[in-house]
């Protein structure tokens, strides 16, 4: 635990050091994309007036994906078959001391990437990575290529379709091994690296029932049945290692990761009732924290690196600090929302953009706004439908309309 504190303190000091001189000047700008649960609709928001800047007509309901830089959202209408694309209208260019922040007009891009059962998405430093189910194919397409509408994508084929992940690095390509005999049925087995040639090929990686990515700092991670299996890339080679999890930990696993910004550590859940903080440097790498109910949804603090936020079903958002590993507060929101039922029900979503934290109350027909500094409710921002599925994207700098 000591070694815990000490890394995630340091950490916590290089990286507040390194963001203030971007939060300090020029002006603030974030918008929120929300998708309706139940109809083709995505709206994006002025997240600090709650203003309808547009709205997005689409062929399903979507669920919702950010690009890394924030340009670029991707919605999955899985129903219809295909990702989508909207061009967020906020970039910031970047001039070490200082960044240039430009905002446009949010747009509905006229390009898409169709297949069987889309699935995951995974950016990773600008080249995306979409993982069709039904087909067993994943599309790789570059940030830059569609943000000018250009549509030509690299593709891998597996050997069968199943729901899978892949992740882009550089020439190669890290591929979800599907199960041998029931590929459908079954979650994956492993990965497989596919290389300039597009085919999949060499080692496996043992990573049984695999589900779940993400990354944080130099390192991928994939959630396995046994652990993780992480990823680093050095001189165009990948480095796969596997971590076990710990043996003070309970019979379960994780099936979702969030990755830390500004300090490197994962976030996943571990049974309905518990999530696990794991810091892939530390001996002692996984720390659970038990919750006071099921869990909804959890997200991380870009701007605080510290904290990370989960939400539960008996209507409580909790605050979570990352580097003592307890829940410092919590917040009566909503009345409760179930974890009993399809999993695809109306449920809240967590999103932070800048200095709030957004909540989506689907029921109420509202997102709500929590001041993240106080930890305090400040507003209501009223969405019509069942506003679920949220993104923000925003950022500081100069400002260029």
């Amino acid at each position: 635990m000591t070694r815990h504190l000490l890394v995630f303190s340091s950490l916590a000091i290089t990286a507040g050091l390194l963001m203030t001189p971007a939060l300090a000047e020029g002006k603030t700008a974030w918008r929120l994309f929300v998708a309706d649960q139940a109809d083709p609709v995505i709206r994006a928001l002025d997240a600090k007036t709650g203003e309808v800047l547009d709205t997005f007509k689409m062929k399903a309901p979507a669920s919702l994906s950010r690009s890394e830089s924030g340009r670029l959202v991707f919605a999955n209408e899985r129903d219809a078959g295909q990702f989508s694309v909207i061009s967020s209208g906020i970039s910031v260019d970047d001039h070490g001391d200082h960044g240039d922040l430009k905002v446009e007009k949010p747009t509905l891009l006229n390009l898409n990437f169709a297949g069987k059962k889309p699935s995951h998405f995974v950016d990773h430093h600008g080249q995306i990575a979409l993982f069709f189910d039904g087909d067993g194919a994943v599309k790789i397409v570059k940030e830059s290529d569609v943000l000018g509408e250009r549509a030509d994508a690299r593709e891998v084929k597996v050997a069968s379709p199943h729901h899978g992940v892949a992740v882009a690095f550089g020439e190669k390509v890290l591929v979800s091994e599907p199960h041998p005999t029931e590929p459908v049925k079954e979650l994956p087995i492993g990965v497989r690296i596919a290389g300039a040639n597009n085919k999949v090929s060499g080692e496996l990686y043992d990573c049984p029932d695999l589900h779940g990515e993400a990354a944080s700092g130099s390192i991928v991670a994939i959630a396995c049945k046994s652990g993780l299996l992480l990823v680093k890339s050095a001189n165009d080679e990948l480095e796969i290692n596997h971590l076990d999890y710990s043996k003070s930990l309970p019979e379960g696993k994780s099936s979702t990761l969030v990755g830390g910004k500004g300090l490197q550590y994962f976030l996943g859940n571990y049974g309905p009732q518990a999530v696990v903080l794991i810091d892939p440097t530390a001996e002692d790498a996984f720390r659970l924290i038990e919750l006071p109910a099921r869990r909804v949804h959890f997200a991380v603090d870009s701007v605080r690196p510290r904290f990370a936020y989960i939400f539960t079903e008996d209507g409580q958002l909790h605050q979570l600090d990352v580097i003592t590993g307890k829940i410092e507060k919590s917040l009566q929101l909503t009345e409760p929302y179930s974890m009993d039922g399809h999993w695809n029900l109306p449920r809240p979503r967590i999103a932070v953009a800048g200095d709030d934290i957004i909540l989506t109350d689907p029921l109420k027909s509202r997102l709500q706004v929590i001041d993240a500094a106080r930890f305090e409710k400040s507003r209501d921002i009223p969405v019509e439908g069942t506003p679920y599925n949220v993104v923000a994207i925003g950022g500081s700098g100069e400002i260029h309309e």
